[in-house]
């Protein structure tokens, strides 16, 4: 019977991986995959993960199944850090999940169960958004929402598709360090797509996956909170992966908020039913320690003095490239002012092949960049070989 299947293409930045770690030339540099790194080129753990765990080596007398919807109190401190007091907390339902893609699914599966038709995707987005959004039988209707050769989000774009949204469409939103752009709202155009969602009977959909990375803790999430405050349902698909370094513990969640706690207590029941037929229960080991984390003012605070010092290393080696990328394209000053780990440069495929091939700096064909895969040393020779082209 698998003789039926046909084989599917790769990932392609699996693939890219894989060509970077052939190549054995000394000054390759790894501008495509998406983890933070230090000047060392290493993906460090958080100095308060490791405490976190070393407690729980100490204190944890269980493996037993943390249930469909996973950890409560590391889903009330998450959802503290995400929301702050914004909303009453007996109207959101929040369920654990395998990472942000996790919660992304499980998103998806239940628009899909209410009856939603669609979701409105910006393009360029995240290139798993749309995949998962098809796997669970949306209909994914697209619009422009950043200009590339001019660094821009294109805003008038974001309000015509949600002016001709029909009443019931969810949209997809990037609350902060939009993947792959850097693009940033600002707070009135946070307030004007509120407005427009009350408007129009829109569900928002928001990813949530950097938050720290860009503006800071609260910054980042100042147009979610912004948002959850007008409308008066949407849900929030939240990643632990970049915040806290727990890219291989697949930690997350997915909160939806509603309009009571009745309707909330049902869209919890019908989010972990979908969860008990998908994966059945949650890894608990990343939510574990982040609930250790947020509880422990200490911990904390060195947690979050930790990822402050991340995100002063992006933003300073942002301004670098920015200054130096502007001698050849003009508008790759913006560069300095988007937010969070990638942008993306005017490129055309066949140079970033030359790129690959001539210097070693490998980075997807759509022109994105890992800004966190820089080393502040190799960013002037970068500038370089990027200008030279």
């Amino acid at each position: 019977m698998f003789d039926a299947l046909t084989r599917q293409p790769d990932d392609p930045l699996l693939a890219l991986i894989g060509l970077f770690q052939k190549d054995e030339r000394p000054g390759k540099v790894d501008l495509g995959v998406g983890v933070y790194r230090d000047e060392t080129g290493r993906t460090p753990i958080f100095r308060a993960v490791k405490a976190a765990e070393k407690r729980l080596l100490e204190t944890q007398d269980s493996k037993a199944y943390v249930g469909p919807e996973g950890d409560l109190v590391f889903l009330d401190h998450l959802w503290s850090l995400v929301a702050g007091d914004t909303v009453e907390r007996s109207h959101v339902a929040g369920v654990q999940t395998p990472g942000g893609s996790g919660a992304l699914r499980l998103a998806a599966d239940l628009i899909a169960r209410m009856g939603g038709r669609g979701i409105w995707l910006g393009l360029p987005s995240w290139p798993n958004h749309a995949p998962i959004f098809k796997a669970a039988g949306l209909n994914i209707a697209t619009y422009d929402f950043f200009d590339i050769p001019s660094q821009s989000v294109t805003f008038d774009n974001v309000v015509t598709a949600l002016e001709g949204a029909a009443p019931g469409d969810a949209v997809l939103l990037h609350a902060s360090c939009h993947n792959p752009t850097g693009g940033v709202l600002t707070e009135a155009q946070w307030m004007e797509i509120a407005q427009l969602a009350v408007q129009r009977s829109l569900l928002p959909l928001v990813d949530l996956a950097y938050q720290g990375f860009g503006r800071g803790l609260d910054q980042d999430v100042a147009g979610l909170r912004h948002l959850i405050g007008v409308v008066p349902e949407a849900l929030v698909a939240v990643s632990c992966s970049k915040s806290f370094g727990l890219y291989r513990e697949r930690t997350g969640a997915i909160f939806a908020l509603t309009t009571s706690a009745s309707s909330a207590d049902t869209v919890r029941s019908n989010l972990a039913g979908l969860a008990r037929t998908s994966y059945s229960m949650p890894p608990d080991h990343g939510a574990a320690v982040v609930r250790t984390i947020l509880a422990d003012p200490e911990l904390r605070r060195d947690w979050a003095e930790e990822l402050e010092a991340m995100r002063l290393r992006m933003t300073g080696i942002r301004h670098t490239l920015a200054e130096g990328l502007r001698t050849r394209w003009q508008s790759l000053g913006a560069i300095a002012d988007q937010e969070g780990m990638f942008s993306m440069l005017p490129l055309a495929e066949a140079e970033v092949m030359r790129l690959r091939t001539e210097h070693g700096i490998y980075m997807p064909g759509s022109g994105r960049i890992n800004i966190a895969g820089l080393k502040t040393a190799e960013v002037a020779d970068v500038v370089a070989k990027f200008t030279s082209l």
